[in-house]
């Protein structure tokens, strides 16, 4: 029973932060623009054809 008045908030500490973490991450932008990595991998700009 002690260890729940020390689990429950230490949860909830965890939780909260984790939540606060992703919504500052989606205000700052960080999911604006999910396709442009994934076309960039797949471009060949090693090799220019010139």
């Amino acid at each position: 029973m002690t260890s729940l008045l020390w689990l429950i908030p230490i949860a909830l500490i965890l939780g909260f932060s984790a939540l606060g973490t992703f919504f500052w991450a989606l205000r700052s932008g960080q999911f604006d623009d999910l396709d442009g990595d994934a076309e960039r991998m797949l471009g060949d700009d090693d090799f220019p054809l010139t």
